[in-house]
């Protein structure tokens, strides 16, 4: 690794720009990240997939690979992606820095802890659910209904136990009984918040919208009306600010925010990708999960927020999640014709790519024991389907396995950008807003709205949140709302659960299917292999 002022040097960042922490890690001060008004001049590349496996299919990897590549053909590039959370680090899918020769470092330092982000926005989060249950105690004017109470607390741990708990046992002096639980803090509306602020003004108003409950009257409750805005914003004082390290080949990047990929927008932060969209000529960016979860939201949530826009779509696609789709088995290799079935789950993300008006790079991620008769099915289909694909072998041959991909970019950038196109416009009642992206970027044929459901849509018309724009929470392993429903499927019925208030971020939360806030640990989990050795290291990320 190079000293981290090196890495802010290349991007002209001074060293008073910088809050070190130690040799390899950094904030960006206040005054050096761009003004809300400011238009960045960097070219955004937007880096999404297919529907993935369970087991990731490298995207951000990918995204790593894929600026190194640009480095090496000589482009001033900087990275701007999310942070991981604890809970699949010690979880399913282990370490959220990439892998092989394209990732970040220093890696455990940014997959434990880091800058202490995750922590802040958690202690801001549950800051507000004891200034709201100590409201309730203490019978305050607001005249809270603890029954119509929704702000659970927040662990970055993942723990199924405090799925659903009951607080204030003990007797009055501990506090109201009532049903709680807690959530992952990545599915924290702070996070979110965290993700869509653009100044320091913008994150406290942002933060006095939360919206915490309802009381007797049934009027709604925010963390402003429980004067909670100012502490909040001052737990993020640091939070605020990107970080800065670099790739395994020295490519400055911004990390930042990690909000979850299907109840919030599963972006990094606005603030860090403008900053590097306004320091470096490229900017490589990522989204959640496959294009329907985190690419939409991309577009409708973070770009409709921040007015930003992508200059290049960049689509990953594997063998083995061509397979699934097709009907094969993760676990083993199948026949061709299954990865020749998986091509119409490529095409239909590609149309939904065109809906916002780009034409995408396809991005083939190699694994060591993908075939050259899988590799060719795949070329062959996107040639069918018109589509520029390149093979990236990255992980293994770190920016130099990139440099086609890179140039691919690069030729895709010189196209005119696409006019700003959003799916749906903000006047549209919110149950139109949700047929248009389930018909449209799912493929379904219609909505199968639930009795709750119905009475939050009338709760939100009342109150007048119906113009804020959506936010689907579903699946990632399928576009519809059944996670073993792998294979493309068009013209199912998109199931609506409930429609939740997100007035901090800005946008209703939409769930769909059995989504699951605060994850639990699997049978194997990968805290099994996590140790510190006798160095000092920590190992087995």
């Amino acid at each position: 690794m190079r000293p981290i002022l090196e890495i802010a040097a290349a991007l002209d960042l001074q060293p008073n720009s910088l809050i070190c922490y130690g040799e390899h890690m950094a904030k960006l001060r206040l005054g050096v990240l761009p003004k809300k008004e400011a238009k960045p001049t960097g070219k955004i590349v937007l880096v999404s997939a297919i529907n993935p496996t369970r087991s990731g299919e490298g995207k951000t990897t990918v995204s790593i690979g894929l600026a190194q590549g640009l480095a090496r053909i000589g482009q001033r590039v900087a990275l701007a992606l999310r942070e991981p959370s604890l809970g699949p680090i010690f979880g399913v899918k282990g370490g959220g820095t990439g892998g092989g020769h394209c990732q970040l470092e220093p890696s455990t330092r940014i997959n434990l802890h880091f800058t202490g982000d995750l922590h802040a926005v958690g202690a801001a989060h549950n800051l507000l659910a004891a200034l709201l249950d100590n409201a309730i105690h203490f019978r305050s004017e607001l005249d809270l209904e603890h029954r119509q109470v929704f702000w659970r607390r927040v662990l970055d741990v993942n723990d199924r136990t405090l799925r659903h708990s009951v607080i204030g046992l003990g007797g009055r002096l501990n506090g109201v009984p009532r049903e709680a639980g807690f959530d992952i803090t990545a599915a924290s509306e702070i996070m979110a918040i965290l993700c869509l602020y653009e100044d320091l003004a913008d994150l406290k108003v942002r933060l006095g919208r939360i919206l915490v409950g309802f009381d007797r009257s049934g009027d709604p409750v925010t963390a402003q009306s429980l004067q909670a805005t100012g502490a909040m914003a001052a737990l993020l004082q640091d939070a605020v600010l990107p970080n800065l390290v670099q790739s395994s080949e020295g490519v400055p990047t911004f990390v930042h925010g990690g909000p979850f990929g299907n109840i919030a927008h599963g972006c990094n932060s606005v603030i860090a990708t403008k900053t590097a969209a306004t320091y470096a000529d490229f900017a490589v960016t990522e989204a959640g999960f496959g294009f329907d979860l985190g690419a939409e939201k991309f577009f409708d949530l973070k770009c409709r927020s921040s007015g930003l826009w992508p200059s290049v779509v960049v689509l990953v696609v594997t063998v083995r999640a061509l397979r699934v789709h097709g009907g094969g088995e993760l676990a083993r290799h199948g026949a061709i014709e299954e990865i020749e079935s998986g091509l119409e789950h490529l095409s239909h993300h590609v149309h939904s790519v065109r809906a916002f008006g780009f034409e995408p790079v396809i991005a083939i991620n190699r694994f060591a024991d993908d075939t050259a008769q899988e590799l060719a099915a795949i070329d062959k289909g996107c040639v069918q389907l018109g589509l520029n694909a390149v093979h990236f072998t990255g992980f293994a041959e770190g920016g130099a396995g990139a440099e086609m991909l890179a140039h691919a970019v690069v030729t895709a950038a010189t196209q005119p950008i696409p006019p700003i196109r959003y799916l749906y416009d903000l006047e549209s009642l919110p149950e139109e807003k949700i047929a248009t992206v389930a018909r449209t970027i799912y493929g379904a044929s219609d909505l199968e709205i639930s009795r709750n459901a119905r009475k939050d849509l009338e709760r939100i018309q009342a109150l007048g949140y119906e113009r804020l724009p959506i936010c689907i929470a579903k699946t990632h392993l399928s576009l519809s709302s059944d996670p073993d429903q792998g294979s493309y499927h068009k013209g199912f019925t998109l199931p609506v659960e409930s429609v939740r208030i997100a007035a901090g971020a800005g946008y209703l939360l939409v769930l769909t299917g059995d989504i699951v806030t605060m994850p639990g640990l699997p049978r194997d989990p990968a805290a099994h292999r996590i140790d510190l050795s006798d160095e000092g290291e920590i190992i087995g990320i």
